[in-house]
């Protein structure tokens, strides 16, 4: 027995070292020391547990730590063959991912591993590429041993998560076709699922599942339908639907009991004249669903058909459990940049309710049985300019909302705009964007919290920004900013900010928080910067 109790102990550090980093399970179901998806799990709620940091103990949060980005040190490993590399200042746009104590951090052709402790440098990796477009990338994915994240010349790179060491690349898409990609893979199983965009040339875009071990292509999905889809007959020719858009911005979510895949999808092209292309354009400007092991739609809800202002539908399609008229339901929650608050059940895609979330809205003259709203004509770009309402940069945008399950809350930031739309081009095939716009008046920026059962405004607090990054947690808070460099922390059931730090620039990103050491930790960037802030003293 004294021989078998010494193998096994003999034995145990092999065994440690062959377990891997981030098994599945830890994906579906996050631990508290860890942030490992975009949104920190699959549902997109931005919601934690934790609640150590609460209404109560955040006036006691201060600064743990502060690092900067260092886009200068030298590279630990270095990929591709190209003439473009990283830059040399730090764009944070992404989500960090934390796994076992190590951020990480990804740049537009670049990633860092960075100490979760003490904000260290533990490795640097950098891609040299081909010329793309880079306006930013939203991070990374992670499995098992492994990190993949995006470039913007469209390679779905995977590193050593240990070491930084290049496991494999692979094309995605064309760059030459001017594709570009900035999404942060979402980790199914035995799927990388990655998101194409491109929105500069008319173009199709799409989603992918590839394999994490080599990067082959497992299931492809068109965004824009295709001839033999179900879709195809609302366009009005096949050139039409393999030039119309509908780029993949932002990562998806996922229910795990339904194994559907929820896809926000972008806006139709051209983008803002819709001659050449009569119908309702599908699958653009919708969330659709898709089986994660197939690429096989079940069901698919378009926010605005025949899209002739840039209103994409990328905003994250967030999930959640709730009752609705004393049923329980399983349901798909989307703040939509036109304006409206969509409530589906994610089970069948039927619409549930349909409300704006903001005032003033004046491009559509109803809302249909099936809950799709009926867009005016009368609001379309024109020679003579259309005051509309909002602008084509939406209501709300690409920054991530945030879902509390303990209050009911949806939390969005908006702002309230006008715009006159300019038709530029009447030609039966117009090309790339067809129309400008001219600021007509800001009403208001704010930061709303939306009762997801009624589609009622519960709390509006004023800020100097629309848009925002937030996150939400168990201990009643709601963390975003001001637009003025200031990071607060705002009472989830009333708004009213409890606590704030000034950083040196804007929140750049949606923050995130774990647990390490028995201490919470909240982290934002903002410039170059990473701010850890946790609990001052003895907590418990």
């Amino acid at each position: 027995m004294r021989l078998i109790a010494k193998s096994i102990l003999l034995s145990l550090p092999a065994i440690l070292l062959m377990a891997q980093q981030l098994p599945q399970a830890d994906i579906t179901k996050p631990k508290p020391d860890s942030w490992p998806t975009f949104n920190g799990d699959y549902s997109g709620r931005r919601y934690s547990p934790l609640k150590q940091i609460n209404t109560e103990t955040v006036k006691g949060l201060t600064l743990a730590w502060m690092a900067r980005v260092n886009m200068q040190s030298p590279p630990t490993f270095s990929g591709g063959t190209g003439t473009v590399a990283q830059g040399t200042t730090a764009n944070n746009r992404g989500t960090p991912l934390l796994v076992n104590g190590v951020l990480y951090m990804t740049e537009p052709n670049a990633m860092f591993a960075i100490d979760a402790r003490t904000g260290r440098e533990i490795w640097h990796y950098a891609w040299k590429g081909i010329p793309a477009e880079s306006l930013g990338n939203r991070g990374a994915g992670i499995y098992g041993d492994w990190v993949y994240f995006e470039t913007p010349d469209c390679h779905l790179i995977s590193l050593d998560m240990k070491t930084g060491k290049e496991r494999f690349n692979q094309v995605i898409a064309d760059v030459k076709q001017d594709h570009w990609c900035s999404d942060s893979p979402l980790i199914i199983k035995n799927h990388v699922i990655v998101g194409i965009g491109g929105d500069f040339l008319d173009m199709a875009n799409y989603v992918e599942s590839r394999d994490p071990e080599t990067g082959a292509l497992q299931w492809h999905f068109w965004t824009t339908a295709h001839e033999g889809d179900p879709g195809f007959s609302t366009w009005p020719n096949k050139k039409a639907a393999e030039h119309g858009g509908g780029g993949v911005w932002t990562p998806p979510t996922y229910d795990p009991d339904l194994n559907l895949l929820y896809i926000g999808t972008g806006n139709v092209e051209p983008t803002f004249v819709g001659q050449s292309r009569p119908g309702d354009n599908l699958y653009t400007c919708s969330v659709v669903a898709l089986n994660a092991d197939t690429g096989k739609m079940a069901w698919y809800f378009q926010m605005s058909p025949h899209d002739t202002h840039d209103w994409d539908a990328s905003q994250i399609p967030v999930l959640a459990d709730g009752v609705i008229n004393g049923q329980s339901r399983k349901l798909l929650l989307q703040a939509y940049r036109g304006g409206l608050f969509f409530v589906l059940d994610r089970v069948t895609g039927k619409n549930i309710s349909t409300t704006p979330f903001v005032e003033n809205l004046n491009w559509y003259t109803g809302i249909k049985p099936n809950g799709q709203p009926i867009p005016d004509v009368s609001k379309e770009p024109s020679m003579a300019g259309t005051l509309t309402s909002p602008p084509s940069g939406g209501a709300t945008g690409y920054p991530s909302p945030a879902f509390n399950p303990d209050l009911g809350l949806f939390y969005v930031g908006t702002s309230q705009q006008f715009t006159i739309f300019y038709k530029l081009d009447n030609d039966p095939q117009p090309e790339g964007y067809g129309a400008a716009e001219h600021g007509a008046g800001n009403v208001a920026s704010e930061l709303r919290a939306i009762d997801y059962k009624t589609g009622k405004i519960a709390w509006k607090h004023p800020t100097g920004t629309g848009a925002q990054n937030l996150m939400t947690t168990a201990g009643g808070l709601v963390f975003g900013g001001d637009g003025y460099s200031n990071f607060i922390a705002f009472d989830g059931k009333t708004g009213n900010p409890l606590w704030h730090s000034t950083l040196l620039a804007n929140p750049a990103n949606a923050p995130i928080t774990y647990m390490l050491d028995g201490r919470q930790y909240v982290l934002v960037t903002a410039g170059e910067n990473f701010y850890a802030f946790s609990l001052q003293g003895p907590v418990k």
